[in-house]
């Protein structure tokens, strides 16, 4: 499946701000970067990448002030089967990869070890795959998507309180409750197709036989069809956007499409 992504972010910067962009897609084996290309167009900085920082993702640093626009623009061919991950197991914790310990951890918004005991009493019936499709069932039965229901400080443990939010609450309950089953879980932000509301979205990962397999808890998209742009312990690693200072959003449009065959001889 190749996908044309267009994302546009308008800002206004009353003082010069440094900024951490977070917007482009990460090249990986199940999904190939056919073009892309990031602008920033106003009163601004020349991009500098910023990739050795711990945290997987193609990042960019600029300083802004005054009216910035921001354009992505990319074709990325995404080769990924459906969903399957039941009757897959966890290794012990001792035989993890030493890459994969930390998704085991509780963190800024997914207070797993908070949750532990109504995990064993909730889902201590299933084991490993079986379990998060479970798990990722009762969120998607118990939870009502409600845009504006949840702010930045909202952790997994407001959501699950709650029982409502939006894509980012829905994974941080699922990663939370991951975590606390002994699952390594992480979040990641992705582009995907044919959204109800168009916008960056975000989904997880959980590390099942031997390997990550994406999930998205809110069903707003099909896992086959996402393409990742960065993943890390919960928001605060995946964040596409960090303004160090204070901006005024004017606009912002996400657009995530199959590519037509003209767009597609025009990329090669």
């Amino acid at each position: 499946m190749r996908l044309s992504i267009n994302a546009e972010l308008d800002y206004f910067f009353a003082q010069p701000a440094d900024v951490l962009l977070a917007v482009e897609a990460i090249p990986m084996d199940d999904q190939r970067l056919i073009r892309d290309k990031l602008t920033v167009r106003g009163d601004s900085s020349p991009l500098r990448s910023f990739e050795a920082h711990g945290t997987p993702g193609r990042r960019q640093w600029t300083e802004s002030r005054g009216e910035t626009r921001i354009l992505y623009e990319a074709q990325v061919e995404v080769e990924r089967e459906p969903l399957n991950i039941a009757g897959l197991t966890v290794p012990p914790r001792r035989a993890l990869p030493p890459d994969v310990i930390n998704y085991l951890f509780p963190s800024r918004y997914c207070e797993s070890d908070r949750l532990e005991t109504y995990v064993a009493k909730k889902f201590g019936s299933k084991y490993g795959g079986d379990q998060v499709l479970m798990m990722a069932d009762w969120i998607h039965e118990s939870f009502d998507y409600v845009p504006g229901s949840s702010d930045a400080t909202t952790t997994a443990t407001d959501s699950f309180l709650k029982r409502q939010g939006v894509c980012r609450d829905y994974s941080h309950v699922l990663i939370s409750f991951a975590r606390a089953a002994g699952i390594p879980a992480r979040m990641v932000s992705v582009y995907a197709p044919d959204m109800e509301w168009p916008d960056f979205h975000a989904v997880v990962e959980v590390w099942l036989g031997g390997s990550w397999h994406l999930i998205d808890p809110s069903r707003l998209a099909t896992e086959e069809s996402l393409v990742r742009i960065a993943f890390g312990r919960d928001a605060t690693d995946i964040s596409f956007m960090t303004i160090f200072g204070y901006a005024e959003l004017r606009r912002q449009s996400v657009d995530v499409s199959t590519a037509t065959a003209e767009e597609k001889v025009t990329a090669g």
